[in-house]
């Protein structure tokens, strides 16, 4: 009895991975069980593993390669090569057995009778142990592009049936265990999409760096999207917050434009050829915001139909306009993760350090130096090498992102450096005094922030060990634990941690990475053009591309930041600080020399509250009330809520409420929260609470405020102490009124993630919520539930 050598899609499902590879099986099931869900699948039809093995046994192909593989051994890179160009040469030699040939053109036939004579179809390999949960088998074999009529489809499949022994597959089966024979290719022909007339690529629902599972992202280009896989271009990138798009909200809450400056189109007979995207073309996005958020809706139903994340193929048809699903398959990574887990480092060497310094984080570093004494020389700058230098400011913060550790002559603890470091969790030694004449570009250091605030440098690479720790198994507080973040981008990434939410979302790292350029800059665009250097214009063109209106892009950008981190921790709550830029930061944003003055301590001058109700200034405060507005009303992060920083008095703050008011931000259902960091703010505490639904206690401002320091003072450090005496009182004072009052009383400031005691002693006193960096949470969570060992938290 003859075996089917032919399937089409709408006689497969998912169980038929045996028959057809996971790649057609899938299809089938898309194409069968969610079309009738608006979802767009082309028609094709699938060679099934048994023709496989009828071409295979009629050239006698089958006993040469059972011959092959058993003498050799595949851990030897050469005896991989030497087998796959042999098994290639033999199959590409081969003939189709004529009842098979027969079998295929009818099929391919009734295609042209769907879509046309000789219809172009990609020709894709479909192996039988593809795409399974634990082994996608991903690009280890060959596709065929813009194929059509009878004879070019016959070698299109005999060449998917060749690659089933390229070099990568054959070593990718060795690694994940999968005899070499007891694989077989299955050819899937589908109609293709006319993604070269308009775009293509790639949507994970699910987030592939860190596994967080509240995101759709989609990769675009123009044209078929082969070039994605190349990694020849950078695509344009979409996140889209899952639960925001269910609701109804248009959830977009990140577009990133890529450069596109290439493409693959059809090509004069078959397959591809690449050419050049138009200037026009690669700085517009390859998608509208309603393409966005149809792929983003259908890659929802595939996931759930599914029951896990999925790695999803997708194309634009350029002659209909119709979106398309080409491929799913099971996101093999982050999905099959069980567990969530935090590392904890340790130095295992007695050797004496060559420097100290003021430690910031818990981690160890090790990599090689580069001392850079003056900002133009950053462009030497390698990834995962250790800044070595004075001072850094917001303009060093493009090479901090890539850095392995940071190392600084001067300041303190709640210095520039540190909160950066601290935000990207890299580890970070500051106020050193004589780093950058101990070390020189090339020298191996291992940085060690694991002593508290004992920073300890180490010539060399030095051996240490670490320890992971279990965060399903955290003990619960009666506290909250949240988090201070900055950094849109590390979000996801921290969203793991055991935390009630986040207690301080800064803004000013993402106006000075994401945007960069000083808002007043951006309102009066036109009229400052002509005072601009040559250099600042073209840099706010380049940024602003395809913005007309300038102030809608720090809208957008700004927007776009804090929903990532509201997302990130949906439902929980998620404060957002106002813009708390000194004079001096505001004046390194892209036009910022226009707008500020120069001020001898930018800490004590022109800032938070003051800013937002100065005449000239409340043109960019309207721009942040507009980008939180967004966030909430249009993303659907009901979640976020925003803080005043620095409001001096009670003026100030009745004034600052009404801004809000008038700029549409004073939801009622939104709380709106006062930093308590200056001493006025704890004796007219009453007061302001009047006027604020709660306090967030920056106890870094409030030592300074109360002791009379300079915080970036490195030699003063050893004295601003948020143990001193008077600070504490002052603390506690606030946290007692607010108890009274009964409204909200957390911890933003440096303290409890540097003095588990100064942590315990608030949590005694009953504050809501302790927010820390990341990289104390674990440690401050295990120390405050009282737990004498920490085996019971090791993995």
């Amino acid at each position: 009895m003859k075996k089917e050598t032919i399937l089409w899609f709408s006689d497969l499902r998912k169980t038929d991975v045996a028959r057809v590879g996971g790649k057609n099986a899938s299809l089938g099931e898309m194409y069968s069980l969610l079309s009738n869900k608006g979802i767009n699948i082309p028609n094709g039809f699938a060679t099934t593993a048994d023709a496989y093995k009828y071409f295979i046994s009629f050239n006698k192909i089958d006993v040469k390669l059972e011959k092959l593989f058993n003498n050799l051994d595949l851990k030897k890179l050469e005896n991989v090569q030497k087998a796959g160009k042999l098994a290639r040469g033999w199959i590409s030699k081969g003939k189709f057995p004529e009842d098979l040939e027969k079998d295929i053109l009818i099929a391919y036939n009734k295609l042209e009778k769907e879509y046309g004579k000789n219809a172009d179809v990609a020709v894709r390999s479909s192996a039988t142990a593809e795409d399974l949960p634990d082994a996608s088998f991903a690009g280890q074999h060959e596709s065929f592009l813009n194929i059509s009529g009878e004879k070019d489809v016959l070698k299109a499949v005999k060449n998917c049936y060749s690659s089933l022994f390229t070099d990568r597959a054959i070593s990718y089966r060795r690694e994940k265990g999968f005899k070499q024979l007891e694989v077989y290719l299955s050819a899937c022909i589908q109609k293709m999409v006319r993604s070269d007339l308009a775009s293509s690529g790639i949507m994970f629902t699910i987030d592939t760096e860190t596994g967080f599972n509240k995101a759709v992202i989609i990769n675009s280009v123009w044209g078929i999207g082969e070039m994605i896989v190349k990694g020849r271009i950078t695509p344009d990138k979409f996140f889209v917050f899952k639960t925001g798009l269910t609701e109804g909200y248009k959830s977009i809450i990140s577009k990133n434009l890529g450069r596109k400056t290439k493409k693959y189109i059809y090509s004069k007979n078959s397959g591809l050829k690449e050419v050049a995207v138009n200037k026009k073309d690669q700085n517009i996005m390859s998608l509208t915001d309603e393409e966005v958020l149809t792929l983003a809706k259908w890659g929802c139903v595939i996931e759930n139909h599914y029951g896990r994340p999925q790695d999803i193929e997708w194309a634009k048809d350029g002659k209909t306009g119709k979106l398309f699903i080409v491929q799913s398959r099971p996101e093999t990574v982050h999905s099959n993760e069980s567990g969530h887990f935090y590392t904890e480092y340790m130095i295992d060497s007695s050797k004496e350090p060559s420097l100290y310094g003021i430690a910031v984080g818990n981690k160890i570093g090790v990599g090689k130096v580069r001392v850079i004494l003056d900002p133009k020389d950053m462009k030497d700058f390698k990834e995962g090498e250790v800044l070595i230098t004075k001072m850094t400011d917001p303009d060093w913060n493009s090479i901090m992102t890539i850095a392995g550790a940071v190392i600084t002559d001067e300041g303190g603890k709640t210095c520039h450096s540190a909160i950066i470091s601290r935000e990207l969790g890299i580890p970070c030694i500051v106020g050193t005094r004589d780093a950058t004449k101990t070390f020189k570009t090339g020298d191996i250091v291992t940085v060690d922030c694991t002593q508290g605030l004992k920073g300890r440098i180490f010539k060399g690479k030095i051996p240490y060990t670490s320890k992971r720790y279990n965060l399903d198994k955290m003990p619960d507080l009666k506290t909250d634990i949240c988090l201070n973040i900055g950094a849109p981008d590390i979000a996801f990434q921290y969203s793991f941690l055991p935390v009630d939410g986040v207690g301080l979302a800064r803004e000013e790292f993402i106006i000075a990475n994401k945007i960069g350029i000083h808002p007043l800059a951006l309102c009066y665009y036109d009229k400052i053009k002509a005072r601009l250097t040559k250099e600042e214009k073209k840099k706010i063109e380049e940024l602003t591309i395809g913005y007309q209106d300038k102030k809608k892009f720090y809208v957008d950008k700004l927007a776009e930041g804090v929903a990532q981190i509201g997302a990130a921790f949906h439902p929980k709550k998620v404060i957002v600080r106002f813009s708390d830029f000194k004079t001096n930061e505001y004046r390194n944003l892209i036009g910022g020399r226009l707008f500020e003055k120069e001020e001898e301590n930018p800490m004590m001058g022109f800032r938070g509250a003051s800013r937002y109700i100065d005449s000239e200034f409340q043109k960019a405060f309207k721009l942040e009330c507009e980008a939180i507005k967004r966030v909430r009303s249009e993303f659907g992060l009901k979640n976020v809520c925003v803080m005043v920083p620095f409001c001096r008095t009670l003026e100030e703050g009745r004034q600052v409420r009404d801004l809000i008011n008038k700029f549409g931000l004073d939801d009622k259902k939104m709380p709106v929260y006062v930093m308590c960091e200056i001493p006025s703010n704890v004796i007219l505490a009453n007061e302001f609470l009047d006027i604020f639904d709660g306090f967030s206690i920056g106890s870094n401002d409030l030592t300074q405020l109360s002791l009379g320091l300079d915080r970036d003072n490195g030699d003063l450090a050893h004295i601003g102490n948020e143990k001193n005496e008077a600070v504490m009182k002052l603390i506690d004072q606030a946290i007692q009124t607010c108890k009274k009052r009964k409204k909200y009383c957390g911890i933003c400031g440096q303290a409890p993630s540097d003095y588990p005691e100064f942590a315990e002693f608030i949590m005694k006193r009953n504050i809501s919520a302790i927010s820390l960096n990341p990289d104390s949470v674990i440690k401050t969570i295990i120390k405050l539930s009282g737990v004498k060992t920490r085996k019971k938290f090791l993995w």
